[in-house]
């Protein structure tokens, strides 16, 4: 599903009226769904009391049909008028026909009716400002919605938000103090860039994408998406039934030092689980029977050490006289970044006509201190950065990145010409060639030691069995993602382990190929 900012949705809609398709009608269409989706989250409409909030634009306009729809299916619906419409604004014209109430704020100076309404009121509907460009909130809209607020606080008031929560930049995520927190926000045709940014993103609540009417391919020529599950099932590696391990592919994982040697069995059972054919776990040779008692599935490299549990540079001869016979080469799980190790590192990403890498953790920090790395390492390679790798790795601060994680990341994709995952809420993928991918998964529960190990080994196991850097990447985010998903029903997202998602992950690929789980998509 394509992501579209302000101007391009603008454009959308302009494109629709010209092909035949009115914004009354889109508008109709609009109002009905926000007005479903509002009786979606309360329920019974029957004696709620619901407050809506218009403008002056389509959104207003969106609110106002909204509203109508919501008096009809039993809802004791109030209208309070923020700014002026036009006099022969017909939506208006209903909502009085209609005999519900509607106030208009030139004509409550104190915001004494307002606070009556608003009192009363067990649900909002916020349909005050839409995509437009933001600007900081003031009068009356100010003043409204701090109102509003201050109701959720005390009484926890619902809040449903037409396209985005008033106040929040639909493109950057930025948000004025006054941006309400919504319950739900029903988001028009395609998603905003803004819904997955923070600090906006957490003002969204449960998002929800419905159709208006608008045809999806008018947005074909924007780069970038929203994964779901329609197009994570589409590039799911199919599985032949005479297959063997062989046609599955083949990964060998370069990971793990005395301090960290979790990290290797993390990685290497990320890239089974997937679904890659043979997995070889190149590791310090002392720690290898640490690992064979536990990872029972691998096959095993060992490599030469400089001292107990750390990876001698000696060791690049070893992996330059096996790498040959696998798909994909994951380096970096907690390999540590003693200097040997970096060495090694250094020496192993320089060499000709490796397989395709998959760069993690410490062979991330270890190429930040490389003058022009990216020049040195192959145009297929995927790098899975959280901030401050990226920080490290690009030179800005992790507060430049987080503030605008998405042109970040597409620009530095563009630079490097590489694949560049960066993770965290709402992961970003990005191609060298301008694509760009979002994760919609923002889940606290991932926020521990070792998820990232499952998530390097998951975009390796994908890769080995012949996905392109891009496509790994991506439905490796959004199966890692997901799977976090599953698992926080169960357990909740405190106390959730990175070992807990081995065992549900291909429970989601399972639901994924059987169509019986639509979260997502």
């Amino acid at each position: 599903m394509k992501i579209v900012t302000a101007e391009q949705m603008k454009n959308i809609d302009g494109e629709c009226a010209r092909q035949g398709t009115p914004s009354s009608v889109l508008m109709e269409n609009a109002g009905k769904a926000v007005a479903e989706e509002t009786r979606n989250f309360l329920g019974r409409l029957e004696s709620r009391n619901i407050l809506c909030l218009i403008g002056a634009g389509n959104n207003g306009g969106d609110g106002l049909v909204a509203a109508r729809y919501l008096n009809e299916w039993g809802a004791k619906v109030s209208v309070y008028l923020c700014a002026g419409r036009s006099a022969d604004d017909e939506n208006l014209k209903l909502i009085r026909d209609k005999n519900i109430t509607c106030i208009e704020a030139d004509d409550d100076e104190k915001l004494e009716i307002f606070d009556g309404l608003l009192a009363s009121a067990t649900c909002i509907v916020d349909g005050m400002l839409g995509t437009g460009k933001m600007r900081p909130l003031t009068g009356i809209f100010q003043q409204v919605l701090e109102k509003v607020n201050n109701a959720k606080i005390k009484r926890n008031i619902s809040i449903i938000a037409i396209d985005i929560p008033s106040g929040m930049d639909a493109d950057t995520g930025a948000v004025d103090d006054a941006c309400p927190t919504a319950n739900v926000t029903v988001t028009l045709a395609f998603p905003k860039p803004g819904l997955f940014s923070f600090p906006g993103a957490g003002r969204v609540g449960l998002l929800k994408i419905v159709d208006i009417g608008i045809a999806e391919s008018l947005a074909n020529d924007i780069c970038l998406e929203l994964i779901d599950d329609k197009w994570a099932r589409t590039a799911l590696p199919s599985r032949p039934p005479k297959a063997n391990k062989g046609t599955f592919g083949k990964a060998l994982v370069v990971a793990g030092s005395i301090n960290y040697s979790g990290a290797a069995y993390l990685a290497c059972s990320g890239a089974m689980r997937a679904g890659a054919g043979l997995i070889t776990l190149a590791i310090a040779e002392s720690l290898q029977p640490v690992l064979a008692a536990k990872l029972t599935e691998a096959t095993y490299l060992p490599l030469l050490e400089s001292r107990p549990g750390i990876i001698s540079t000696e060791a690049v001869k070893i992996i330059n006289d096996n790498h040959r016979q696998y798909n994909t080469l994951l380096i970096g799980c907690g390999l540590g970044q003693d200097p040997a190790t970096a060495e090694f590192v250094g020496s192993l990403i320089g060499q000709e006509e490796l397989p395709r890498l998959v760069l993690d953790a410490d062979s991330l920090n270890i190429l930040a201190g490389v003058s022009d790395w990216w020049a040195q390492v192959n145009d297929d390679a995927i790098l899975t950065p959280h901030p401050g790798e990226m920080s490290r790795l690009c030179g800005l601060t992790i507060e430049d990145i987080q503030s605008d994680r998405l042109n970040i990341t597409q620009k530095f994709a563009a630079k490097w010409r590489k694949t560049v995952v960066l993770k965290g809420a709402y992961s970003i993928i990005a191609a060298a060639d301008g694509r760009c991918r979002v994760s919609p998964y923002a889940n606290p529960g991932l926020a521990s030691a070792g998820t990232g190990d499952v998530l390097a080994g998951i975009i390796a196991g994908l890769s080995a069995q012949g996905l392109s850097p891009f496509n790994a990447a991506s439905l490796g985010v959004y199966l890692h993602g997901k799977t976090g998903e599953m698992v926080r029903d169960i357990l909740g997202d405190t106390g959730m382990i990175a070992s807990d998602l081995l065992t549900a992950l291909p429970v989601v690929i399972k639901q994924l190929k059987d169509n019986t789980n639509s979260a997502g998509g």
